[in-house]
């Protein structure tokens, strides 16, 4: 067998939502933080996110995490997420599953009842609790980095749409979010392709007429994730939430963007939506809010406190799920493939 590249992979998923993790296979990435790691990876390796993420190793609504040497004395680990079109500074459904990667395989020794870690992703530390029984990660719970909302009840113009009230935040990715009412929808899995549709529209319209930057880190900027909310559907829930990975990328001509649904309830998505919900006086220190994604999972958010970025009012939040692993892979590329960074085709790409 000849090959000039094998990766192997953890596959895992968080409520639904595939998160792979490379834990072997990777070149040394530089960098004095994993922030600049991950931009060491974005300008020097994106190879590696693409040949991972594109056919015929990867699908449209696959994700990855790339372990690596932490930076900060303080972390157990650190991780670089890859998406289809960018590199999130922190995601909630892939530090679940990098964690119970981390602890199941052995990587991070695993304590039961609890096993306590810290994480540095680009966006910072991440403090960690996972319940753990019989050799199983039963639950993650993390302290996300704050979150925030910079313009609540915004209104932009959505070709097709007309004028649409959004609130832009963060929760370790900017986000536009918008009520899926206006648009007419029914946030379920049978409107998954319109969910997408409405929300590439949302996304591309926010980016251009509601430009943000992070108030501590101007290196980050966005919107460049839409999320739907609606009311809760079923006892014992608040809320539900569709949020759409686009996988389009920056530079995809008008009207061609397309994307995939986040399958759980999006970690990061819930931390900004409790930051909008405490801006507006509905969600207090100390409460819980159950967050049900398209297939029906939940992951529970709550704010653990207030704080300021930059200035900025903002909340501590926590988030908790849980992660399956349900495969290991190893990846090879013969050194003669054709797609050495893979390909996209229109049939399911866009």
């Amino acid at each position: 067998m000849r090959m000039s590249r094998m990766i192997t992979a953890v596959e895992a998923h968080a409520e639904g939502e595939p998160g792979r993790v490379i834990t072997g296979g990777l070149p040394p990435i530089p960098g004095a933080t994993v922030f600049e790691k991950m931009g060491w990876l974005s300008r020097e390796g994106d190879h590696i996110r693409k040949l991972m993420l594109r056919e015929p190793r990867g699908n449209p609504v696959l994700c990855c995490n790339a372990l690596v040497e932490p930076c900060d004395p303080a972390a157990d680990a650190g991780f670089v997420i890859m998406e289809q079109s960018e590199y999130p500074p922190m995601s909630g459904s892939n530090a679940i599953c990098v964690v119970t990667v981390l602890l199941e395989t052995g990587i991070l020794p695993m304590v039961e009842p609890v096993s306590e870690l810290v994480l540095e992703a680009p966006a910072g530390l991440i403090h960690v609790r996972a319940d753990c029984a019989g050799g199983k990660v039963t639950r993650v719970t993390f302290r996300n980095v704050p979150a925030f909302a910079l313009h609540l009840d915004a209104e932009i113009t959505v070709p097709g749409f007309g004028k649409v009230l959004v609130d832009i935040a963060w929760g370790g990715m900017f986000f536009v979010i918008a009520e899926a009412a206006r648009f007419g929808l029914d946030l379920s899995a049978d409107t998954g392709a319109e969910t997408v549709r409405i929300s590439e529209a949302l996304r591309m319209a926010a980016a251009e007429q509601l430009p943000v930057v992070h108030p501590e880190n101007p290196a980050i900027t966005g919107p460049t994730i839409a999320q739907l909310t609606a009311p809760a559907s079923r006892p014992g829930t608040h809320g539900r939430s569709a949020v759409t990975v686009s996988s389009a990328g920056p530079d995809a001509r008008p009207g061609a963007a397309s994307g995939a649904l986040d399958r759980s309830p999006c970690g990061t998505g819930t931390c900004a939506k409790l930051a909008c919900l405490h801006a507006r006086g509905l969600l207090e220190v100390g409460q819980d809010y159950i967050n049900e994604g398209p297939l029906g999972t939940t992951f529970t958010g709550r704010i653990e406190a207030v704080t300021t970025v930059g200035g900025t009012p903002a909340i501590v939040p926590t988030l908790s799920g849980q992660a399956w692993i349900y495969g290991i892979s190893q990846h090879l590329l013969d050194p003669g493939d054709p797609f050495p960074e893979g390909f996209t085709l229109g049939d399911i790409w866009g």
